[in-house]
């Protein structure tokens, strides 16, 4: 069968595997990013001892293998009597994992923000709230942007991974289309594809952060 007909007939496949893959990345990010963001403030105000054992402790998670981290979600929490279905499993797997980095991200943009306007902030009484929200995140995306961008088209290619613990994303799709059809390169070419116009959209999403402006 030709190549291009087998994606055809499979369309409902891949659009499926699209839609997991959408859901899956969308989640991550909607979590993540606003968790990253609160456990950042967290650590900015915690003790010196904390923030460093919290830091030591991320330092850690972003040393593991995102793969190694799946498996031990999926196939380990059973051993403890928790049996998450494949798909909450690569989602809270996705979340942890680059949580992680969304917070060293953002302390390493913290480091660039301007000490006198957050000087300026408590000269006219800012609240610590305000102090947040009108002066330091504005800057603080502002600056992160392209890395945040960056990580955000790492959350969609560590989410093709997920095709091992038997999440059905694209990845999933293209493997079963090829091996029903007996097409091992169109499937996994469409596939790119698709991963490529989803990298894109979280570009032109994300990168948005970088726009932010102090009112």
């Amino acid at each position: 069968m030709n190549s291009l007909n087998a994606i055809r007939e499979t369309r409902d496949v891949f659009l499926s595997g699209a839609g997991v893959s959408l859901l899956l990345v969308g989640l991550c990010l909607a979590i993540s990013l606003p968790l990253a963001t609160l456990a950042h403030v967290a650590l900015q105000e915690s003790a010196a001892g904390f923030a460093r054992a919290a830091r030591l402790l991320l330092d850690v998670m972003r040393c593991v293998p995102f793969l190694l981290l799946a498996y031990v979600v999926y196939y380990g929490l059973p051993a403890v009597g928790i049996r998450p279905e494949a798909f909450w499993a690569g989602l809270s797997s996705l979340v942890v994992y680059h949580t992680a980095y969304f917070i060293e991200i953002l302390r390493s943009a913290a480091l660039c923000v301007p000490q006198d306007t957050l000087v300026a902030a408590d000269a006219f009484g800012f609240p610590r709230y305000k102090r947040y929200t009108r002066i330091v995140f504005p800057q603080l995306f502002a600056i992160a942007a392209p890395v945040l961008v960056n990580q955000s088209v790492m959350v969609i290619k560590d989410s093709a991974l997920l095709m091992i613990i038997t999440v059905q994303e694209i990845t999933f799709a293209a493997n079963f289309v090829s091996a029903n059809y007996f097409s091992p390169f169109a499937p996994f070419l469409f596939a790119m594809l698709l991963y490529w116009l989803m990298s894109l959209l979280t570009d032109r999403l994300v990168g948005r952060l970088g726009k932010l402006r102090m009112r």
